[in-house]
């Protein structure tokens, strides 16, 4: 049996951390990919082009997006997941591909924990329950008298059941008695227009979606979800204020393939931080409806432990509903 001095040990500790190093210092030498699992125009695409072009400029090379939708998340996800994992290769994950799709989706070609590496949690994008303006309620609980009052004839446009609007709606339902009916739409303009006409008189949409809506008065937001309140719109209670148990939201994070090298991610991270403290970018990021995270959860090791935190309650949420996946 080999046998190995604790100076071998030390010295070959020292070399690993200085090759690291040095592989950090020149990365990177190419374009780098970050991958969006959504359409081009999306909540994601267009906050992860405000941020890559921030990088490009910063670290000296093309920092391109890809998008790569389909499968509800699940196609672009999966493809960083199998990719290199030489820093070359990154992914703007959604809440919906990193922590509604494991407990969701049967036989999910990848894992969350597992196949990435947490690099830096870069936004919340604020989603807001809405009416048509000829609906008699400011709040959820006036909502909710009125559905009370003729159950099961208001619907509720979502993305889909399974979707985070869908389990936002399925869950005010189950926590209150509502039999709202849920109307899932493949394409989003498409559900917003019809909450604009009275066909589905209320919606559940990101904030970045329906910002002109909400200043021509085509929609009103009577709640947002989540814990707590949008700074845009302090008048607007959140629905954890009727109901504690539904903290759901969409937001954004930074993932590398599991097995990037750490000094590479740590680059990263401190690059996107720099990037989201930009003047413009928080500037500009509420008027999209996203609201730019700092602090520790920029950081690998912030961002792994809010990953942990909404897998275990989102998982809590989605079996309160008895929903298995498929």
């Amino acid at each position: 049996m080999l046998k190995f001095s604790k100076r071998m040990i030390v010295a070959c500790l020292g070399s690993l951390l200085a090759f690291g190093a040095a592989e950090a210092a020149d990365w990177p030498q190419r374009p780098v990919t970050v991958v969006v699992s959504q359409a081009a125009g999306s909540s994601p695409d267009v906050l992860a082009r405000i941020i890559t072009d921030k990088l490009s400029r910063t670290l000296g090379q093309q920092f391109i997006v890809e998008n790569r939708p389909g499968a509800g998340n699940v196609v672009g996800t999966q493809s960083v997941a199998r990719a290199n994992a030489d820093g070359y290769t990154f992914l703007f994950g959604t809440s919906a591909a990193l922590v509604t799709n494991p407990f969701t989706v049967k036989s999910l070609s990848y894992d969350p924990a597992k196949d990435f590496i947490a690099v830096s949690k870069v936004a919340r994008s604020h989603l807001l329950l809405l009416v048509n303006p000829k609906i008699a309620a400011n709040n959820l609980t006036e909502l909710l008298a009125l559905e009370k009052e003729a159950p099961g004839t208001l619907s509720i446009a979502v993305d889909g059941p399974r979707n985070i609007s869908g389990l936002i709606a399925q869950s005010i339902n189950k926590q209150s008695g509502s039999k709202f009916v849920l109307v899932p739409y493949n394409n989003i303009n498409n559900a917003v227009q019809d909450s604009i006409t009275g066909r589905t008189p209320v919606t559940i949409q990101s904030a970045s979606v329906v910002e002109a809506f909400i200043k021509d008065g085509s929609l009103r937001p009577i709640a947002v979800a989540g814990n707590q309140r949008v700074p845009s719109l302090p008048d607007v209670p959140s629905i954890s204020e009727n109901f504690k148990d539904i903290d759901l939201q969409g937001w954004f994070m930074v993932m590398a393939p599991a097995g990037t090298p750490v000094a590479i991610v740590d680059s990263m991270s401190k690059a996107i931080a720099r990037a989201l403290a930009e003047p413009d970018v928080l500037a500009r990021a509420p008027t999209l409806g996203f609201e730019i995270e700092s602090g520790d959860i920029v950081t690998p090791a912030g961002a792994k432990a809010y990953l942990d935190a909404q897998l275990v309650s989102t998982g809590k949420v989605i079996h309160s509903l008895g929903m298995e996946p498929n």
